[in-house]
């Protein structure tokens, strides 16, 4: 299943944690076992041949079976819980995760902790295959019936403009437009929520950049390049920059996302809602008390839900 979904035996043999080779054999033995050739290795990416393709959909109803016998006999004592599977908004990776997995390490002394860090997307697609039990990511506005969704933070867009350059007293946006805007990459959901909000706006931006790093982007800002919009996280994932930029309220309608924790429905039961109730304190701790410390006026738009 791990090669059919990633199309690549060196990257199942990664999600896996087990070497290509032997990954490989074991799929020669799946083959011989079944007495069919499942997969097309030699193209690129690799394909599934017609038996492939049958045994991948029986194998997700066994797989599905075998995650809530597991799931069910887990929740009887979490005590026998041996693997949990997570994934992580960027955005954390370094002030609330490490704390979040102490905490539940502590909890469950037998478990071993997987723990993915990417972009909301990329970590929905991993739930969605089954790759992860839980995510904390953006909501991305998709009323998906298959999952159950605990909102952890609200934060509001905010801009971040190079230090002094901007006049808080007179028409900040009409300052704004004179210097390009430094984009976050459309590719990504952020980025295209953005786009989207400033089509709704009737703004048309001049941009000369677009990136999908908060620290490239918050750079290019701090050194004159532009402006940019940004969450009060990025900001506070780039703090090395927060000397050398201004930073206000959109000057136009507001915009917030969500950051929340997402599971598949009916598997862990009463797990999801505990590990949201754990990270919620966490979050107040670690990410909302110093972002409005350092920028007041970010009380009103930076909330754990």
């Amino acid at each position: 299943m791990a090669t059919a979904d990633e199309r690549s035996i060196s990257a199942a043999a990664k999600r896996l944690g087990a070497s290509p080779s032997a990954v490989s054999q074991q799929l020669t033995n799946l083959e011989g076992a079944v007495g069919a050739t499942l997969l097309q290795r030699n193209a690129r990416p690799v394909r599934l041949t017609p038996a492939g393709e049958i045994l991948k959909r029986r194998a997700q109803v066994i797989l599905n079976e075998a995650a809530q016998a597991r799931a069910e006999l887990a929740m009887s004592d979490l005590s026998v819980l041996t693997r949990f599977r997570l994934g992580m908004v960027e955005d954390f990776e370094a002030d609330v995760t490490p704390q979040l997995l102490t905490h539940m390490a502590g909890e469950l002394k037998g478990c071993q902790f997987l723990l993915e860090t990417g972009a909301s997307h990329y970590l929905y697609d991993l739930l969605d295959s089954r790759s992860l039990d839980v995510i904390v990511a953006a909501e991305l506005g998709v009323g998906d019936d298959w999952v159950e969704v605990h909102p952890l933070l609200r934060e509001g867009f905010v801009v971040a403009a190079p230090r002094g350059v901007i006049d808080r007293g007179r028409d900040v946006l009409r300052q704004l437009k004179r210097m390009p805007l430094v984009q976050y990459t459309q590719r990504h959901y952020i980025g295209r929520l953005l786009n989207a909000h400033l089509a709704r706006q009737n703004l048309t931006l001049p941009h000369r950049f677009e990136l999908d790093s908060y620290h490239a982007i918050l750079a290019l800002v701090g050194q004159g390049a532009g402006w940019t919009i940004m969450t009060p996280l990025g900001l506070m994932r780039a703090q090395r920059f927060a000397d050398q930029i201004d930073v206000f309220e959109l000057p136009f309608e507001p915009l917030s996302r969500t950051i929340s924790l997402t599971a598949r429905k009916e598997i862990l039961q009463d797990m999801p809602a505990r590990v949201a109730a754990t990270l919620r304190p966490i979050l107040q701790e670690r990410i909302v008390a110093p972002a409005i410390k350092e920028y007041p006026f970010l009380r009103d738009v930076l909330t754990v839900l």
